[in-house]
């Protein structure tokens, strides 16, 4: 029987090694890898010529969050840039363009763009006065808003911090029009529509499928707490056979609740699990990020004299009741995926972790802990000992003004060393797997891993942040493919071998040849998802 598909005349890369073999696929599956090929190649076969290109297993995305990302596209989109005129000429672009628009909302903005990190809505009301106007930063954990959107929202002086959140204000108290984290919820924008959010996952899709992406867990799925519910959007792309990527979607662990909500998530489980979408994830957020002060971490900020507060962040899930969630998740069968980024809250969701292998035993549950900014140098090695994936976004391990101004004068010293470990988790065993959070930055993997191998952004003269953390390229590649399709219990996909699923991509060069700081040069060429171009 001869093959649908050959690929020959290039590397391969699989299992964490480069090699030189054709590769055959038929319906749909990887059928031969090595001389075996030939034989298998007929007058109806498509064959490749790699062209001394490489070839490798599919990029899947750990941790993203796809269809925001998508529906961001389509609004006031302020990435790619961080020149403040030009968010106010992209501001004064979508109002014009959007004259019916009740609101204008989107997002992108980087804190590095003001001073301190936090916008002002004189800036806004100077060029759209008349609407309220509500933009996420980057990061997606503050919002930019005008004095519209203040007065809509009835956010005046006399407006509480609320417990999981802060109202930035001037010295006289008067909101400067910036929310971070849980504050950003007392401004109600109305939500998107079904066919907006549809709309968006497929932009994304599109996106993803052209930078190489097979597959992907996206990490709010089910979501509430403010933010928009995306589910629609994936469960109507499934029914519909319209999502042609494997879709891994982490239900949403509302923090205002407890066990409570368990019987709940798995009645979404099964609603939510149907064609390319997999729904057997939830995702656990314990706290916030370094830059406006809210990750959690054993040794308190500084403030911006160099001395040492009171703060040691937040924990939006209770620490002392998180084991017991988690327990009662894995005794379910459910993934447990943690937003962990201090190291208060890696050591919270590793206790929980533990816990939860002391009651139940070693279940294939495979959890997961994203972003890892700090980890503590004690709890390293628990990662390989309770067989916890360390779910990476090596694009942040550089230096940038975020990290240089506006995260290490703030951190303990010790700790400003201890961040994005890669390189010692990778050496104590532990399982990497590879995301971008996209779009809180680029979703492009081949940027993610040139980072991680260079610990420093591609282009960028700058010099390598903590580059004993660096990993080798074969480490890199290896977790954003078999170790993210580990992550998402794709267990036949990930490698080039016979049996798997022929999710593969082709680049424009073999990434091994040439230096590590042309990694970034690389493009995605081919995407295919079970043998099919997509």
């Amino acid at each position: 029987m001869q093959a649908d598909l050959v690929f020959h005349g290039g590397p391969v890369f699989t299992d964490g090694a480069r090699r030189t073999d054709p590769v055959a696929v038929r319906g749909g599956r990887i059928v031969a890898v090595g001389t075996e090929v030939k034989e298998l190649t007929g007058p109806g076969t498509e064959v490749v010529d790699l062209r001394g290109r490489l070839l490798l297993p599919g990029f899947q995305d750990a941790h993203i969050h796809a269809v925001m990302g998508g529906v961001e596209l389509g609004q006031c989109d302020l990435t790619g840039t961080v020149d403040l005129d030009e968010y106010l000429r992209r501001i004064v672009a979508y109002a014009d363009g959007n004259p019916d628009a009740e609101w204008i909302v989107g997002g992108g903005w980087s804190m590095e763009s003001f001073e301190g990190g936090v916008p002002d809505k004189a800036l806004l009301d100077r060029v759209v006065a008349d609407r309220p106007v509500y933009l996420i930063n980057r990061d997606h954990h503050a919002a930019w808003v005008n004095s519209r959107a203040l007065e809509l929202a009835g956010i005046t002086a006399d407006t509480p911090d609320p417990a999981n959140g802060r109202i930035d204000r001037t010295t006289t108290g008067e909101p400067i029009g910036a929310l971070q984290e849980g504050a950003m919820d007392l401004v109600y924008v109305p939500p998107t529509t079904p066919e907006v959010r549809l709309e968006g996952l497929l932009r994304a899709q599109r996106l993803l499928h052209s930078l190489g992406i097979t597959a992907w867990q996206d990490a709010m799925v089910c979501a509430t707490n403010g933010y928009d519910d995306i589910s629609d959007a994936y469960l109507t792309a499934a029914v519909t056979g319209q999502l042609t990527a494997t879709v891994i979607g982490a239900l949403w662990w509302d923090r205002d609740l407890g066990a409570e909500q368990i019987p709940d998530l798995e009645a979404k489980r099964e609603r939510f699990t149907t064609g390319r979408l997999r729904c057997n994830t939830v995702k656990l957020m314990l706290d916030g990020i370094a830059e406006n002060f809210t990750a959690a971490l054993t040794e308190p900020y500084r403030d911006s004299c160099g001395c040492v507060t009171t703060n040691r962040g937040l924990s939006f899930i209770d620490p002392e009741q998180l084991p017991t969630y988690v327990r009662m998740l894995d005794a379910l069968d459910f993934q447990p995926h943690f937003h962990a980024l201090g190291d208060r809250a890696v050591r919270n969701a590793l206790d929980a972790v533990e816990a939860a292998r002391r009651a139940n035993g070693a279940k294939d549950t495979r959890p997961h802990l994203a972003h890892l900014q700090v980890v503590h140098p004690d709890d390293v090695k628990r990662f390989a000992a309770l067989n916890a994936t360390a779910n990476m976004q090596p694009y942040w391990a550089a230096h940038e003004p975020q990290m240089d101004d506006l995260t290490i004068p703030f951190l303990d010293p010790a700790l400003a060393g201890w961040q994005y470990p890669f390189g010692d988790l990778h050496r104590s065993g532990a399982r990497l797997a590879g995301g971008s959070d996209w779009p809180v930055s680029t979703p492009d993997p081949l940027q993610g891993i040139h980072v991680a191998v260079n610990r420093v952004h591609h282009g960028d003269n700058a010099d390598g942040f903590l580059p004993e953390q660096a990993l080798d390229l074969g480490t890199a590649l290896t977790a954003y493919t078999a170790g993210s399709a580990y992550v998402n219990h794709l267990d036949d996909t990930g490698s080039i071998r016979p049996g798997f699923r022929a999710d593969v991509i082709v680049l424009d060069r073999d990434i091994f040849a040439g230096p590590t700081t042309e990694i970034g040069d690389a493009r995605v060429e081919m995407t295919f998802v079970d043998g099919r171009a997509v």
